[in-house]
């Protein structure tokens, strides 16, 4: 069976709830603190792994106790972590969420997550991937790293799935080494200079995509669901209307759930309407990987369609 490997960082998210958010200089009383594990790359491995697929992780954490609790959290869930490695310079990466109305902002520390570079990612994919393998990876690392993974893994004739966020550049000579880019508005503006609010804009962006070199494009819209084209046709694939108690891991449940279905090698719209399924599912439950669903879960929610 094909399998997914993640080359991503790892963050303890430090959450707590407010009214409102908090202007310059002022207090404001909280509720609901709590810890969890998070980062993009560890959310999405969880998410994989969640929902069936093999799954890798690659990557760093300090010699702490939250890079003992990341570590013993994933292998809880089932990923792999033979390839996440420790520190003896930095500490673990931590995330601080405010959460508001169902809306949240996060600010970063990466920590050790930076530390690992395009040859060591290199070295390891050396050892375990197989021809059309998923290789998945995000913008929370070393920027040149993850360029560098990317084109290491097509040199291993894996499948690459990349999520570029946070927004940074792609440098041109890169798209050519994506085979699945999955952003959202706000990235594909970033990107391309467009912000796709409808069909026509969407299409629009995704043409950029492709003549950038990109293999194929998806563009997820928050509670509009996800769009892509397949073939020479426009697929877009509605949300769900659930509950909305937290939206920290919705997109990375979202790109796991993807790869999961992908190693199943099922068509690219119903990857999408499953990994829209797993999001819809992350958004009725606090925190990042906990609120992640089970294939069972997503089976017996959606059991009526």
């Amino acid at each position: 069976m094909k399998k997914v490997l993640v080359f991503g960082s790892l963050n303890m998210d430090l959450t707590i709830e407010c009214d409102v958010m908090p202007q310059a200089g002022e207090t404001l009383e909280g509720r609901n603190f709590f810890t969890n594990p998070g980062g993009k790359g560890g959310n999405q491995a969880v998410a994989a792994a969640k929902l069936g697929a093999p799954t890798y992780m690659i990557a760093r954490v300090g010699k702490d106790l939250f890079g003992r609790q990341l570590r013993e959290s994933l292998e809880g869930y089932g990923v792999d972590c033979t390839y996440m490695t420790e520190s003896a310079l930095n500490s673990t990466g931590v995330a601080v969420i405010t959460r508001c109305e169902g809306d949240n902002r996060i600010i970063l520390s990466s920590g050790a997550n930076h530390e690992m570079k395009g040859p060591d990612v290199k070295s390891i994919l050396e050892k375990i991937s197989n021809p059309q393998d998923i290789f998945m990876t995000q913008y929370e690392c070393n920027a040149q790293a993850v360029i560098d993974s990317l084109a290491a893994a097509k040199q291993h004739q894996l499948f690459t799935l990349f999520n570029p966020a946070p927004a940074k550049a792609i440098p041109p000579e890169a798209y050519k080494n994506i085979d699945l880019l999955v952003v959202n508005q706000t990235e594909c503006e970033f990107l391309t200079g467009i912000y796709p609010t409808d069909e026509n804009s969407c299409q629009t962006a995704l043409n950029r995509f492709s003549a950038m070199g990109v293999g194929n494009a998806i563009i997820t819209l928050g509670s509009r669901g996800s769009i892509c084209r397949i073939g020479e046709k426009m697929v877009q694939v509605d949300s769900y209307s659930v509950p909305n108690v937290d939206t920290t891991a919705a997109g990375d449940a979202y790109i796991g759930a993807l790869a999961s279905a992908l190693v199943r090698e099922e068509p690219l719209e119903d990857c999408m309407r499953y990994a829209t399924k797993a999001a819809a599912l992350t958004i009725t439950k606090q925190g990042a990987q906990i609120s992640i669903p089970y294939q069972n879960e997503i089976e017996m929610y959606f059991k009526e369609e």
